[in-house]
């Protein structure tokens, strides 16, 4: 049977199935605080149901106490959770699912997570922080190198597909520079292209016609800073957002550049884009080559720029893949349909040559 003749099939879900009564066991863990405790496990019990899934456990919650049965390494790996959460909750974090899903990941990929005889020693994801949002960690492996990248690098790539939080988290990271003081401005970009359709002529002044297309930057602004504080950015010109057009000609010093949507840029504006960066300011560059809107025949600027650059001193770049989604888990999945019929496609072109 040819590859083409195989109906693709959707990647499975991350469930596993609880173990045995021969090869359970059973911890009890109690929390202080029985407000506390019921942020941690949820709505409706809906963050120990999402725990259940993702690790295989049995959790049950009466109060502050819940009674996880399991394998011995899941179970652990459930407490080690659970007790992340509680002193997320304590410090006035918010717990969503998205949350679970880090703090799973966070223990699966570094093992004894939080050493229990000194809270000094933990080893956890790199975290930013903002006035309004307050501390945001990483929530899988990827997130943690992509954050540690910005910290380290003046100029660092990010790629890969939606939801991955590439655009949110350089965003957040720009506005924590700004308010420590380490750059005086921000210079938030985007191609104006449109994706896969004509818009026609657009109404307004130059920021109506170039608001559509920049909307989620803003959006993701709104998130970090204070409204008032934004809106007099924006009057000031302390928060500049822009199409990538109007960065020709500029030196952008002592400034936190980001470039979102980089896939629509062509090789040309890329070179100029990067081009712009002068003393003391950061440049972020991210997209999804795989969603590019340019024409057909058309080369993106991004994965050129990759190719070249990626191995020169002081350019960090990082690439994020399905399993990193954290928008939504149905989003995770979407993308893991998408990316399995392309390789399917791929091989099969492969086998007709």
């Amino acid at each position: 049977m040819k590859p083409s003749d195989r109906s693709p099939a959707l990647p499975r879900p991350e469930i596993k199935r609880p173990p045995s009564d021969l090869e359970a066991v059973e911890i009890n863990l109690a929390f202080d605080d029985n407000r506390y405790a019921s942020l941690v496990f949820g709505h409706y019990d809906q963050n120990l149901a999402k725990l259940e899934r993702r690790l295989g456990v049995i959790a049950n919650a009466n109060g502050n106490l819940v009674t996880i049965k399991g394998t011995p390494d899941a179970c652990e790996h459930a407490r080690l959770v659970l007790e992340n959460l509680y002193g997320r909750v304590k410090t006035g974090q918010p717990v969503t699912l998205g949350d679970v899903d880090g703090a799973i990941q966070e223990g699966a990929l570094q093992g004894s997570l939080f050493p229990k005889e000194t809270d000094a020693g933990r080893i956890a994801f790199e975290q930013i922080g903002t006035r309004r949002r307050g501390p945001v960690r990483a929530r899988n492996a990827a997130q943690d190198i992509y954050l540690r990248m910005l910290k380290r690098h003046e100029l660092v790539f990010a790629e890969g597909p939606a939801g991955t939080g590439k655009t949110w988290l350089a965003v957040g990271y720009a506005v924590l520079l700004l308010e420590q003081g380490a750059v005086e401005r921000l210079i938030l970009s985007r191609p104006a292209v449109e994706a896969g359709e004509r818009l026609g002529f657009l109404p307004g002044d130059m920021r109506d016609k170039v608001d559509p297309y920049l909307r989620p930057i803003f959006d993701a602004l709104a998130d970090f800073m204070d409204p008032r504080m934004l809106e007099r950015g924006m009057q000031t010109g302390m928060i500049e957002v822009a199409p990538l057009a109007f960065m020709r000609g500029r030196t952008l010093s002592n400034a936190c550049i980001l470039l979102d949507e980089a896939q629509n840029a062509t090789s040309v504006q890329m070179k100029m884009f990067l081009t712009r960066l002068g003393e003391g300011s950061r440049m972020i560059v991210t997209g999804d080559p795989t969603q590019t809107d340019l024409p057909v025949g058309q080369r993106s600027g991004l994965s050129e720029a990759i190719k070249l650059l990626s191995g020169l001193e002081g350019v960090g770049h990082v690439i994020f893949k399905e399993g990193d989604v954290v928008r939504h888990d149905l989003v995770r999945r979407i993308v893991g349909a998408y990316e399995y019929a392309h390789q399917a496609v791929a091989l099969d072109e492969k086998a007709r040559r």
